[in-house]
């Protein structure tokens, strides 16, 4: 007879290989048929909600890591709320304005400017909607759980007429104005940007020392001075009207080459050795305060540079004496205006400088540099040329370097409430704790924030203009623009004319003849998703405002998490979001920026293709993600081991109950034997530390804790030696039950515990597991923490059995490696111990020979009693032998005892009494 048909070996139908790229999309098309976003939310209704808010990705291009990794992210909070008691609806939304969109339509041949502006729009609108689709398929097949059919999208009407409201209501308390300031201009954008549109890349640029002769020294200096300044950006030579001193720095007067120049007295040695002076000779020491007024002439035009006082002068850099352009610098326009001097702007739309610029006009504004220079050197005005590489900020969209412009703007205050934004963010959970302090500064110290753009994709401001040139933004046509957005989208801004989009019979005094025109610039994109918090959480039924949790990548503390605090508390006194949460940026495999050009990218849909989704999502829940986290194929290698490791032991788990019925087999906790519970109290204790992690959003945690529990908890010890039970004995042995038992309970348990992280193989496991009635496992809930009798005393006693398991398991392999023995099953351990240890074993009334997979077990003596050949290990001394017996042909164990039944002369008494049984 052939004794392996009687074994109870492992069945299932459940694969070892998960070909995820194939399953997957099958495990995915289950949910749309079952509508699984629906049930889920219908399964939890009435419970407390929670609602983590969608920060709105930019609808262009195929996803890259750092999109799966906060969509990941936010998908396994979702999921685990959704199934520990909270009712989580999740509405994800797309960013869908803004100047990507336009380029793209350029880069397509779209040719804008033989169009109307509507007419241009609505090919944007078409463009957007088709990158969302896009974008959403593959969202999708990262399997996240969304209302994938209702997203927002800052486009859509009616999120458009919400933007209005909070436009409206932000300049109903006076935070919204029109003024001339400097900002960040991009000329290859022909816009102005905000500060979260600006990136700092290094540039190289011109570096050079200019000399101002003095025109009237007020008595403090003669005509025959001259101040010098040091600036990198030449072309702002023709638009000096000024320089600017510190009012407490030292200043000097030294001759150099027979020439008197004034300079700071902290920075002369510096200077003296870029412009090469071999001697100088202090000729008098004065005050910032006492330059104050003095009049420097401009080096080549006919007009007068006022010597100002400025706190923002340092001694960094340069001379101490500060170039200033009222009209191409923030601290040269505050300083300017203090002093009443003009904002000079001799630059367009485009970077060229006009005839405000006499002799450079028609020149790109980095093309003027070198004939500025050389008009300097021309004059006798240019001291010194060299060349330097700094950090410059740049278009974050063009990649191209951005100017200061004095435009016509408009401005949300941020000093009016300056105050209530800094006590909003005091009141909200940040994590990590550092981001707190990292927007507070950021709001402490910005300035107003200009939100017109001058482009044509986008939100208009819904300013009208009177006869007088006055603006006019009333209650009455807030409302009725929001209202016609609504009805019409916010193309009709540009669809009709401005009497046609005021309200029926609007009069104004600043009108008389009742001519109106309207702003032609569009809002900042920022003030769009910054809007969502009224738009979304506000607007849409299933939500609330504030939303519990906020989760973006670190940069959005300049951007989203900014733009939406200043609008929520512009509107509401509030932050909008109960708790943010940041992740850092996905690096390559050695922590360099991911880019074409160095070929080192990671893409998501590929990656998907050859793996699976849940091989992303079990590397974004084994990385740090709060700060930059690595990815690369090596490392996504690792991740696919880890991966097959806990498929193998759902694979076990599954093929060792396939006869297993829990309504009938189950054994209660209180009638298993101590090692079946001590499983159990560790099972326990990983549903206690997992829940913790899920709720302290420590992933990284939950996958380090189920692989250990699955490779060192199950793999290498308990089900180890549990083959001896479940292979062997008859179908409703006791023993056999009991670990069935533990091992139903492990499946379901880890089954549910990671089935927000591998939503796809938790689903298909689940369908696998013997007695579930639920057709997923997302319409369970997540085991609770159990208060087990004992649990203290049992995990004492069995780690410490544990410890001693690892010397035995450390002997037999030196005896393996010894030749001693072959495979542990042809062993006899005998153990020297301590009176402890000794207690400890005789407590024990597990067979031992199994715990340990060895054929014959004994305490033969004290530690003092072991002989020479002993191995002193660190619990017991450890002598391996090779069994007596032969071998029995069924479950391998060697015992003198085989054949002792004539009837199976190849077997043991008990493989013998267990194939008599199956014989009758």
């Amino acid at each position: 007879m052939d004794y392996k048909e009687t074994l109870l070996m492992p069945k299932t139908d459940f694969p070892m290989r998960g070909n995820l790229p194939k399953r997957e999309p099958e495990i995915q098309a289950k949910w749309e048929d079952m509508n699984i976003y629906e049930k889920v939310q219908k399964r939890t209704e009435g419970r407390p909600l929670f609602v983590l808010h969608d920060g709105p990705p930019y609808a262009n291009g195929d996803l890259h890591m750092g999109h799966a990794l906060n969509k990941t992210l936010k998908d396994f909070i979702n999921r685990y709320k959704s199934m520990t008691g909270y009712h989580a609806p999740y509405v994800p939304g797309w960013d869908t304005h803004g100047l990507p969109i336009e380029q793209a339509l350029t880069n397509k041949g779209v040719k804008r400017k033989e169009m109307s502006i509507a007419e241009f729009r609505k090919l944007c609108a078409e463009y957007a909607y088709e990158q969302v689709d896009r974008q959403r398929k593959e969202f999708k097949r990262l399997g996240v759980r969304a209302d994938w059919e209702n997203p927002y999208l800052t486009l859509k009407p009616e999120y458009e007429a919400e933007q209005i409201k909070v436009f409206g209501e932000m300049a109903k308390k006076g935070y919204i104005y029109k003024g001339l300031k400097p900002v960040y201009w991009s000329p290859s954008s022909e816009s102005a940007l905000a500060e979260a549109e600006i990136e700092y890349k290094d540039k190289k640029s011109p570096s050079i020392y200019v000399a101002f002769d003095v025109k009237d020294g007020k008595g403090v200096l003669d005509s025959k001075t001259k101040i010098i300044i040091w600036t990198t950006t030449p072309w702002t030579m023709p638009a000096n009207l000024g320089i600017s001193v510190h009012p407490d720095l030292q200043y000097v007067v030294v001759k150099a080459n027979g020439q008197k120049y004034v300079v700071a007295e902290a920075l002369l040695e510096e200077v003296s050795k870029v412009l090469e002076w071999e001697t100088t000779e202090k000729v008098k020491t004065v005050s910032g305060k006492e330059l104050e007024y003095v009049i420097a002439k401009h080096p080549f035009y006919d007009r007068d540079s006022l010597v100002m006082l400025g706190t923002h002068v340092t001694t960094d850099s340069g001379t101490g004496c500060v170039h200033t352009a009222p009209g191409h610098g923030e601290d040269d326009f505050i300083v300017g205006k203090k002093y009443g001097l003009d904002v000079l702007c001799p630059v367009d739309d485009k970077g060229v400088l006009t005839a405000e610029a006499p002799g450079f006009e028609g020149l790109f504004y980095d093309k003027a540099n070198k004939p500025i220079t050389e008009k300097l050197e021309e004059v006798g005005a240019l001291l010194k040329l060299s060349f330097i590489t700094h950090s410059y900020p740049h278009d974050w969209r063009t990649k191209k370097p951005v100017i200061f412009r004095a435009t016509a703007q408009w401005f949300a205050s941020i000093d009016m409430f300056r105050t209530e934004l800094l006590e909003a963010i005091k009141d909200v959970k940040w994590t990590p704790s550092w981001g707190e302090t990292r927007l507070f500064n950021m709001i402490r110290d910005r300035g107003d924030w200009c939100i017109s753009r001058q482009r044509a994709w986008g939100v208009p401001i819904p300013v009208f203009y009177a006869e007088n040139g006055e603006p006019i933004i009333t209650e009455e046509t807030i409302q009725h623009i929001s209202k016609l957005f609504r009805e019409h989208g916010s193309n009709v801004w540009f669809e009709r004319e401005a009497k046609d989009l005021l309200p029926e019979g609007f009069t104004h005094p600043a009108s008389p003849n009742g001519i109106f025109t309207k702003e032609t610039d569009i809002m900042d994109v920022w003030f769009d998703s910054g809007s969502s918090h009224q738009a979304v959480l506000h607007g849409r039924d299933e939500l609330q405002r504030p939303a519990d949790l906020y989760l973006e990548g670190s940069d959005q503390y300049r951007g989203w998490f900014n733009s939406s605090l200043i609008t929520s508390v512009a509107v509401t006194g509030k932050a909008p979001y109960k708790g943010v949460l940041s992740h850092g940026f996905t690096l390559d495999g050695e922590g360099r920026k991911m880019s074409k050009s160095l070929g080192n990218t990671i893409v998501p849909g590929k990656v998907i293709n050859q793996l699976g989704a849940d091989i992303i999502r079990l590397w974004v829940a084994s990385v740090d993600y709060q700060a930059d986290v690595r990815v690369s194929n090596d490392i996504l290698k690792q991740v696919t081991e880890v991966y097959r490791k806990i498929r193998n032991t759902f694979r076990f788990l599954l093929g060792n109950l396939n006869d297993f019925n829990p309504e009938q087999h189950k054994i209660a906790y209180q009638d298993l034997r101590e090692v079946d519970q001590f499983m159990l109290v560790k099972l326990n204790n990983l549903v206690k530390h997992v829940r913790d992690s899920y709720e302290a959003y420590e992933f990284s945690s939950i996958y380090h804790a189920v692989n250990n529990f699955c490779t060192v908890d199950l793999s290498s010890f308990y089900l180890d030696f549990a083959k001896d039970v479940l292979y062997i004995e008859l179908e409703n042995n006791f023993e056999r039950r009991a670990m069935q038992t533990v091992l139903y309970e492990c499946l379901v348990t880890l089954t549910k515990l990671l089935s927000p992280i591998l939503s796809h193989t938790a689903d298909e496991v689940w369908s696998h597991i013997p007695g579930v009635t639920e057709e997923s496992v997302q319409l369970t809930d997540i085991p609770e923490y159990k208060e087990l009798p004992n649990a203290d005393t049992l995990e004492t006693k069995w780690n410490a059995f544990l410890d001693l398991r690892d010397d035995v398991l450390k002997a037999l392999e030196v005896a393996r490696n010894e030749k001693v023995i072959g495979k542990s099953l042809t062993a006899k351990v005998a153990l020297y111990v301590n009176e402890e240890t000794k207690q400890l074993l005789d407590s024990i009334t597990e067979s031992k020979t199994q715990l340990f997979i060895v054929s014959d077990f004994e305490v033969a003596g004290t530690l003092e009693q072991a002989p020479e050949q002993a191995l002193q290990l660190q619990h017991a001394a450890v002598v391996v032998e090779k069994a007596e017996g032969e071998t029995c042909e069924r479950c391998w164990v060697v015992t003198p005892e085989v054949g002792h039944d004539h009837n199976y002369p190849t077997l043991c008494p008990r493989c013998a009494s267990v194939v008599e049984t199956l014989n009758k």
